[in-house]
Formats: C-alpha cells, structure tokens, sequence
C-alpha cells in the first residue's frame, strides 16, 4: 500500500465568497516531482498556500514526511512576489526610492540578509556563496535589497529556498524577471536539488522547464486534472469580439524627432559603474527592444528616461527634445509616457480599487487621490471593459489574482495615450493566453504612431511591432540592431 508524501481529499476554498477550488483531490507519491499549471486565476497559489498551511481551507491536506530524511520536514512554499522590509521592519517603499540614498542606508545587503538567514536555519554560509555563484548573483552581494531590480530579487528568493533544502519545494512562477541563461542555470539546480532529496512542486506556464518533472497536471474549474507526462496547454488567442477604444486611436502628437538622445551616459553608485559610456538615440514613432542579461542595467537606463533617477542631470542626456535639467519638472515628463515595469506593480498601493488603478494613469500616481472626473471615468470603464475586467471594477486590486492585478496596471499604462510606451516585462503574472493578447493589444496601439520600448528576455513572448533592438551587458551597449531579422 502506497504511502503519499501529500494525500489532498475534498478541499474547498473561497476567496471573497467565490469559489476558487472546488472538491479538489490530489495524490503526490514519493519521487514525484510535480508541474502545475492553469490560468491566472485558476487557484494555483491558493492549493500551493494550502499545501503550505499558510490559508485555510476545508477538506483534508494530509503530508507524510520521511522520519529518515536529513533534510527539513517541511513544505517550503516560496511566493511569486517578493516582500522585503528595511532595518526597521518597515515596508511601506516608494518606487524612486530604490535611487535614494538615505533609503539604501536603512536596508539590509544582500550578504547581511543571507547571514540573517543562515543563522535563523542553522545554515552554512559557504553553501549559499556556491548557489550565488551558480545565479550570477555575485556581484551584488554587497547591494542593498531596495536597489535590486525584480530579477535580482527573484534570484536572492531562489537561493535561500534552493540553501533551505526543504523535503517539499513549492516554487510559484520561478521564471519571473529571470532572463535566459538564468532559468537554464535554475533548471540545473533544480535537477541537483532533486536527485539529493527533495520533491518538487512548480507552478509555471512556462516552456523550458528542468528534466526532473515526472507528473503534470492543471487547474481547472476548481479541479485538478492530470496530463501526460511533457504535456502543455495549448494556447490560442480568443478574438474579444470588442472593437479597440476610439480614444486610443488617435495618434500621439511628438514634440520632436528626437524622444530619447544619450551622449556618453554613465552612472555610478560610489566606486561601482553601472552604466558606461552609453550611446542611443530613439526617433519618434520607433519600436525598440531592450535586451540585456540580469543585471546589465536595463532598469537604470530606464529609470533615467521616466524621470527617476537623479544622475540624469549630470549626463548629456535629452528627452522630447529637451536637456535635462533645462526646466521641466519630473511630472511634465511623466505626461508623456506610459510605463509599466515589476517595480512599479511592487510600490502601487494594493488598496486601489481597479477602476482607481486604471484612472491613475492619468496621473502618473501610485493610487488615486483626486476625483477624475466624469471623461475620465467613461474611459477608464472603456478600457476595463476591452480588457475584461469589467466584473472587477470595483474590487481592491489586493483581492485579485496576480494576473490580474497586471492587466489593470496594463490598462493604467496605456490609458493616455502616451508619446512614449516603456513596457518593462509587461507581462510578468500573464498566463501564455493572456502574454499573447495583450502583445496583440500593443501591436494595435503603435499603429498610431506611438513610440515604444519593450524589455522581454524571450522573443516567443514579443509583440511583432518590434524593429529594433538595444543590447545591454555588464552596463555597456553591445550591440544595436536597426533591422530585427530574426529575434
């Protein structure tokens, strides 16, 4: 008789009085190493957390671990968003805050939160600096928690979950912000970490996955159904059947030929370069790429075109035409572009409501704090409404699903009409159904002139309006293409 690592019968769970898992049941046996997938939405986090014990449920979760194992008896579940605190256990960060210097002194580093770690698991240290090493993840040893990009952030997840060695790993949508090469050198670890021990539990619609997967299965109407081994949900983009928002179609008005020109821009935080001598100009109507491995300083370079980062004004840097620092306020360049990036999902006030969210990006504010007006309003529902969150309007985005919560900070993005459209892996927390539609979504918007740049690690995940591309690697350009004949 069959003795179960995880024995899962009849468990039920709502969240807001909707049923999110419905009489679900699951068996996982020893050396199974499981792949979950499903929509966004479909209760995969929930079942994880459940598994966890970090959510009530009803029905019966039963573990078994083994008494003989080395490793922890615990059923480690490490959550697709990252939450970190300052000195003093605060967490409520701004976005620009990251380029503050006084914030950067009231955060732990990287090397003080995993000595932090080490002593609250009773871990060696050496152990962690072989898995940093393995992550690219050691030039960053010595930054502080607030200046790590969302890749960055993901990786330092990883290496304390993959240290921890727990009996049960349960990954949530690992592959988030990390770029190629670090999802290969992630999959071999997870084949390590297999072979010496631990089950596996991954929740991910991704395609490259680790060879150590043996069992698949997806949520469904509440319901786990299994699949074949190596099988995929087969995804095709459903037509709305909704005609694009009119106010979206008019074309954005440039206010130069030239919306992004750098001149040898480098920025520095004490001895450490992180952007060298960098030359790139974007010319009105462009689409452009921006490619580069964690940590190259793809989110530097941007955090200067949105207004953010203070060394702009000591660089030969223009934007819509004007130098930096020649009058224009942080907030007259805001009005001009439509941005999205991890970070800013992070700092947004999760108790915003969707419309408020959506609304917001009239005003380029992490929450809305001022009445829009009835214009604004009628177009915000227009656009919730393409988007089909119709039924969520006026739901707290902290009460929604991940995926979710996304596509209304997509619509925040795009809401104005914006001269320039920085979609910084926009689609981080889509599913593979919704990635495509909403690549489709920006195909349609710059057909009317908008200029765009886009920051994906793969280029099965692009929108076909892409032309060009920019190439960052180790804070330098490598190389720029003005014709993308395959990417």
């Amino acid at each position: 008789m069959s003795n179960p690592v995880v024995h899962i019968t009849h468990l039920n769970l709502q969240y807001h009085h909707k049923p999110v898992l419905q009489d679900l049941n699951w068996i996982i046996n020893r050396h199974e190493n499981w792949l979950l997938r499903g929509i966004s939405g479909s209760g995969k986090t929930s079942l994880a957390k459940a598994i966890a014990g970090q959510v009530k449920v009803q029905g019966s979760i039963g573990i078994s671990f083994d008494p003989h194992s080395t490793r922890p008896a615990v059923a480690h579940y490490v959550a697709n968003w990252y939450q970190f605190t300052d000195l003093e256990g605060q967490s409520n960060f701004y976005y620009q805050q990251r380029y503050n210097k006084q914030a950067t002194e009231t955060t732990a580093t990287v090397k003080a939160e995993l000595e932090g770690y080490a002593k609250k698991h009773q871990l060696q240290f050496s152990d962690a600096q072989k898995l940093v090493e393995a992550l690219g993840f050691s030039a960053l040893i010595n930054s502080t928690l607030i200046q790590l990009s969302s890749g960055e952030h993901k990786k330092l997840q990883l290496v304390k979950a993959l240290w921890f060695r727990p009996q049960l790993l349960i990954l949530d949508q690992p592959y988030n912000g990390l770029d190629k090469l670090s999802r290969q050198h992630l999959n071999s670890l997870l084949e390590d970490i297999t072979e010496g021990g631990t089950q596996l539990i991954l929740i991910s619609n991704d395609r490259e996955l680790p060879s150590c997967l043996n069992a698949f299965a997806e949520i469904k109407d509440g319901k786990l159904e299994q699949s074949s081994a190596g099988a995929y949900i087969n995804v095709q983009v459903e037509e709305t059947g909704k005609p694009f928002p009119e106010f979206l179609n008019d074309s954005p008005v440039s206010s130069a030929e030239s919306i992004i020109s750098m001149v040898d821009v480098n920025i520095s935080y004490g001895e450490k370069q992180v952007l060298k001598n960098i030359n790139w100009e974007v010319k009105a109507g462009e689409k452009w790429l921006l490619q580069g491995h964690n940590g190259s300083g793809k989110s530097t370079l941007l955090s200067l075109i949105t207004g953010d980062h203070p060394q702009a004004y000591a660089n030969n840097f223009s934007l819509f035409g004007n130098k930096r620092g020649s009058g224009e306020s942080i907030w007259d360049i805001k009005q001009r572009i439509g941005l999205i990036s991890p970070e800013l999902h992070w700092y947004f006030d999760p108790s915003a409501t969707v419309q408020d969210c959506v609304i917001s990006g009239f005003y380029d504010s992490s929450g809305l704090f001022c009445e829009p007006g009835y214009t604004k309003r009628a177009q915000a529902d227009e656009l919730i409404d393409y988007f089909g969150l119709s039924a969520y309007k006026n739901r707290l985005m902290n009460q929604l699903p991940l995926g979710k919560q996304r596509l209304a900070m997509l619509g925040r993005t795009i809401i104005k009409n914006p001269e320039l459209l920085i979609l910084d892996e926009p689609c981080q927390g889509l599913d593979e159904q919704q990635t495509q539609y909403f690549n489709s979504l920006v195909d349609e918007l710059c057909k009317n002139g908008t200029t765009l740049i886009y920051v994906g690690h793969f280029e099965s995940q692009l929108p076909d309006t892409i032309e060009k591309r920019i190439l960052l690697e180790n804070g330098e350009v490598k190389s720029v293409e003005n014709k993308l004949a395959s990417i």
